[in-house]
């Protein structure tokens, strides 16, 4: 197991790894949608949708990866009800990548963020 060092990675404020690489795999720990550097929440959960996101590939970027390499997510979502919206936002930043998926109603996330995102990708 290795975790990848690089400057763009954020300190995480609990007891984890934000990404991790094993046997040519990276796994990524859940992203809010949170700005990594104002710590501010972007309203909507499309907003967030695209943040938590762009989140994971800064991540999978750090470890020389990027968003055509994620082979699986899983996507915690608040409110079942608003999963239209994140699958539209999703497959509009996907593209045609298609990686498989789970989409898993879970409740209150934490700093009332509507959703929460991670990832399995392989290494480059």
């Amino acid at each position: 197991m290795k975790i990848p060092e690089d400057p763009r990675i954020p300190t995480p404020a609990g007891h984890y790894s934000p990404v991790v690489e094993h046997n040519g795999l990276l796994f990524v720990s859940g992203q809010l949608p949170m700005d990594p550097i104002t710590k501010e929440v972007p309203e909507g959960v499309e907003a967030q949708t695209i943040r938590a996101l762009d989140n994971m590939e800064n991540l999978l970027h750090a470890a020389g990866s990027d968003r055509r390499h994620v082979l699986q997510v899983r996507v915690y979502v608040s409110d079942i009800d608003l999963w239209d919206t994140v699958n539209r936002a999703y497959a509009g930043w996907f593209g045609d990548h298609k990686p498989a998926r789970a989409i898993v109603p879970c409740g209150a996330l934490h700093f009332g963020c509507l959703l929460e995102i991670e990832a399995t990708a392989a290494a480059r």
